[in-house]
């Protein structure tokens, strides 16, 4: 799976995101900005990026998953 097809898969799922990604060995790094994360625990954010990741964690192809989650305010946008 390609960076530009997880891109495309979070910020599909999560409203107004932008989503920068990259792989280093086999862990997929990801970092999602978007105004749906105001007020949400970070739990709640993460469980956001993952709803949209779902399909391809439970088949296997995505796994080590580490991720940043920040509304734009707190990514300084």
């Amino acid at each position: 799976m390609q960076p530009e097809e997880i891109k495309t898969l979070i910020e599909g799922h999560i409203p107004d995101s932008k989503a920068d990604v990259a792989f280093e060995g086999s862990h997929l790094m990801v970092t999602v900005v978007s105004p749906a994360f105001e007020g949400l625990s970070r739990l709640k954010k993460q469980q956001l990026v993952y709803g949209a990741l779902g399909d391809k964690i439970a088949d296997g192809t995505l796994h080590a998953v580490q991720m940043q989650t920040l509304t734009p305010a707190e990514a300084g946008q």
